[in-house]
C-alpha cells in the first residue's frame, strides 16, 4: 500500500483557503440569500466563499498527488513591513491625503527588501505615487483628494 505524502506547502495552503471559505459560507448563511434572479446580501459573498472553498480542495487534493520540498523558512522581515502598509495607507488616506499616504506606504512597504537602500525606497516611492496620480487621478478622472487636511498648515 502506498503511503500518501503531502506537499507541505501546498497542504497548508489548501487547508487555510478551506477553513477561510468555510468560515464565510457560515457568515453568509446568516445573510438573505434569494435567488439567481433577485440576489440578497449573501447570495455573492456565498457564492465566493463555496469558490474559494472549492479551489482550496483542488488545491490539497493536488498537494497529495505531488512531492513537495519542506517549507522553508518564514519571510518575518517581508511580514513585518508588506501587511502594515495597507493598513497604514487605509488609516492615513483621509487625513494625508492620496500622495503623502501613498508615498509612505510605499516606502515602507520597499523595506521587506534586505536589498533595499533608503535612496532606491525614496525613488521607487516617488515614482509609484507619480505613476498613481498619473493614473487614477488625471487618466481615470477619480476624486482622490490630493493632499488631506492633515498636510495643510
Amino acid at each position: 500500500m502506498k503511503s500518501v505524502s503531502i506537499d507541505p506547502t501546498n497542504g497548508v495552503c489548501g487547508g487555510a483557503l478551506i477553513a477561510t471559505g468555510l468560515f464565510f459560507v457560515w457568515q453568509s448563511l446568516s445573510l438573505d440569500i434569494g435567488t439567481a434572479f433577485r440576489m440578497g446580501p449573501g447570495y455573492f459573498p456565498l457564492v465566493l466563499a463555496v469558490v474559494l472553498t472549492v479551489l482550496g480542495a483542488v488545491i490539497l487534493v493536488q498537494a497529495t498527488r505531488v512531492a513537495g520540498e519542506p517549507m522553508g523558512p518564514i519571510a518575518v522581515r517581508g511580514m513585518l513591513f508588506i501587511l502594515p502598509a495597507p493598513i497604514f495607507f487605509g488609516l492615513t488616506v483621509r487625513g494625508l491625503g492620496f500622495v503623502p499616504a501613498l508615498f509612505c506606504t510605499a516606502f515602507i512597504a520597499s523595506f521587506a527588501s534586505r536589498k533595499m537602500s533608503p535612496f532606491a525606497a525614496l525613488v521607487l516611492s516617488a515614482a509609484l505615487t507619480l505613476f498613481s496620480v498619473a493614473v487614477f487621478s488625471y487618466g481615470l478622472g477619480l476624486p482622490f483628494q490630493l493632499f488631506g487636511p492633515w498636510t495643510r498648515f
